[in-house]
């Protein structure tokens, strides 16, 4: 049985939503061990007169714990 952890993350991008998300889950890959799995929770934008300047996801990363020999996500 395998115990995993959900932790939010924000990124941001000034090219677009995937861009946010990639830079996101590049950074989590380099921080959490067995990182599993993510879902956009929110997404939104900044806009500065009428032109969108950022693109911001929050991100829901789930990763295994430490101490388990398991794979697989209870």
């Amino acid at each position: 049985m395998s115990i995993a952890r959900v932790t939010e993350i924000s990124s941001t991008s000034k090219t677009g939503f995937e861009d946010a998300i990639k830079t996101g889950m590049s950074r989590a890959t380099k921080t959490l061990r067995n990182v599993r799995s993510a879902w956009v929770k929110e997404q939104s934008v900044r806009v500065d007169g009428d032109k969108i300047v950022e693109f911001q996801v929050n991100l829901m990363v789930t990763f295994v714990l430490d101490g388990d020999d398991s794979n697989e996500l209870a």
